[in-house]
């Protein structure tokens, strides 16, 4: 079923390999259109256990206008991504327009950068519960934390609920 919704992943190396593959996955089984950014488009990156993975595009070639939603997956990747102004550009920009932020485990760094965290509930690996913080965010120690289109979650085991609250969200936000 097709529903002419799409949603972009971000991914850098030693991404968090579940946590890349999973919502991707997740979507497309649901009709979405999920296009992979990377810092170089045709590029090959590498997770944290060795599942190679490509990108579509590059970060600059990324439109908000174009998609209804975002996923930033945990690992080591997130800590690469924030560094990357069109990275921190695109998330600030798809937030101003209301569509959904998907971030699990490391990703709330992503969020930290891009200075959307303040007042919001999220959680995260209990890791960098002291970053959310420190950034205005409120921690909740739950497995998936929904703020209006910000959509966060703990870790690989908590998947499931994620996924479904962000296609939930995706559905309300987007209507698909």
């Amino acid at each position: 079923m097709k529903t002419n919704k799409k949603v972009v992943s971000l991914i850098s190396d030693d991404f968090e390999d579940l946590e890349l593959w999973y919502p991707i996955l997740r979507l497309r089984e649901e009709g979405v259109e999920v296009v992979v950014a990377g810092e170089k488009a045709g590029e090959r990156y590498v997770g944290k256990y060795g599942v190679p993975a490509y990108s579509d595009c590059s970060f600059s070639d990324v439109k908000t206008e174009e998609f209804d939603g975002i996923l930033i997956p945990g690992g080591w990747a997130p800590d690469k991504l924030r560094r990357f102004p069109e990275v921190i550009d695109i998330v600030q920009k798809l937030n101003v327009e209301n569509k959904v932020i998907g971030q699990i485990c490391h990703a709330g760094w992503v969020a930290i950068s891009a200075k959307i965290l303040k007042g919001r509930n999220v959680t995260s690996t209990p890791g960098i519960k002291d970053d959310m913080e420190n950034a205005g965010g409120t921690w909740i120690d739950e497995a998936v934390v929904v703020d209006k289109n910000l959509v966060s979650s703990r870790r690989p085991m908590d998947l499931p609920l994620y996924m479904k609250k962000y296609i939930e969200v995706l559905k309300i936000n987007a209507s698909i």
